[in-house]
């Protein structure tokens, strides 16, 4: 048996690992006093904005992921991305050189809805 298939064989490791894995990434980045930035201005923005929407479209996918085909499933994944996103922007208020931001906040849920869209559309495909 290889290593993928004794990880395929525990849904609870092989659906769950990932979504804890990527909410401690955000979690650790979150952390960081100092984060690498272009300057200030529009390009410090937008690849803020960028990243956070990247971040929590991961996320709600993972999420979406590991629900499986539940009802609601979309909603709950939202719901819980959304949050992580809250809980974040309250733990960067307690990190020196870091502030919680609204506008953080609504692309980290602008990225999880548009991870949702995009799952929508390729479970169509």
């Amino acid at each position: 048996m290889t290593a993928w298939q004794w990880l395929q064989r525990r849904p609870v490791l092989y659906l769950w690992l990932p979504v804890v894995a990527w909410m401690g990434v955000i979690f650790f980045l979150s952390a960081q006093p100092d984060l690498p930035q272009p300057g200030t201005g529009w390009a410090d923005w937008l690849i803020s904005s960028v990243a956070h929407t990247l971040m929590f479209g991961i996320l709600a996918l993972l999420w979406m992921r590991a629900l499986g085909e539940r009802r609601h499933a979309w909603l709950l994944a939202f719901s819980l991305s959304a949050l992580y996103a809250l809980s974040d922007e309250f733990h960067q208020a307690f990190v020196p050189g870091r502030t919680p931001d609204p506008w953080d906040l609504l692309f980290d849920g602008f990225g999880a809805a548009l991870g949702l869209l995009l799952w929508a559309w390729w479970q169509r495909r």
